[in-house]
């Protein structure tokens, strides 16, 4: 089973590699360097994620602790580089975002075949909406919050992620309208945590919350859709009880 889905994840990132070679030949050297830097991270990240859901889930959860404390110190620091300003704000964003981790916190505790589930649609909507949206996408969402985020790339971000994640059912064996509702509700839920990153970030000015990934910027610039949909399938079993 394991092996499947790794294998599952590896065809998905060629597929990847050939959108960003198609993607890259058009830009120069500089933009196309930091392009493939971008790409190699992110597969180096993924595996990291994976194997530690799949061999050790406690690695898992050491990694979710890891994440959420970083991520906290770098929306207190965007705070403290403004001069402690707009307090009443980051204290309703601290709050947001208190709630979500704490819900990414029981989520990384639950059956490892759903927290793989989640974290593999969550990987899959993540990396097409970037494919899809380099490539098709040129309608904008919301330019002035996130200016790379297109219609065209979360449509098609969307679409692989949902169909990927009947694909993979058999890590949740449930009722199709149940799968249908638990991976539509991670999708959306990805996509306003990105949002909401994005906007915290604009309000202090700043293009990433640091720079401790390269190609990709701060924790929360990576891990900020993984925050909100696991705070989603926590949210979904409490209300649904599946």
């Amino acid at each position: 089973m394991i092996l499947t889905i790794y294998i599952f994840i590896l065809s998905y990132f060629i597929l990847g590699a050939v959108g960003f070679y198609f993607i890259n030949r058009k830009k120069d050297k500089a933009a196309a360097r930091k392009s493939w830097t971008k790409f190699i991270t992110y597969f180096l990240i993924i595996h990291l994620l994976f194997f530690s859901i799949t061999i050790n889930i406690k690695a898992f959860q050491v990694l979710v602790a890891v994440i959420v404390v970083v991520g906290a110190v770098e929306m207190i620091r965007l705070y403290k580089m403004a001069a402690f300003k707009q307090t009443g704000f980051v204290a309703f964003a601290v709050f947001i975002y208190a709630a979500l981790s704490s819900g990414l916190w029981f989520f990384s505790r639950m059956d490892v075949n759903l927290v793989l589930y989640t974290f593999l649609v969550l990987s899959i909507f993540d990396a097409f909406s970037q494919i899809s949206g380099q490539l098709w996408g040129k309608q904008k969402i919301a330019p002035k919050i996130s200016p790379n985020k297109t219609v065209g790339g979360s449509v098609g971000g969307g679409i692989f992620a949902l169909a990927s994640g009947f694909l993979l059912r058999s890590l949740y064996t449930n009722e199709w309208y149940l799968v249908a509702g638990l991976t539509l509700g991670i999708i959306l839920f990805a996509f306003l945590g990105d949002i909401a990153a994005s906007f915290y970030k604009r309000k202090f000015g700043v293009k990433d919350y640091s720079s401790l990934i390269p190609g990709h910027g701060g924790f929360l610039d990576r891990f900020d859709s993984l925050i909100a949909g696991g705070a989603w399938v926590a949210i979904f079993f409490f209300i649904c009880g599946v």
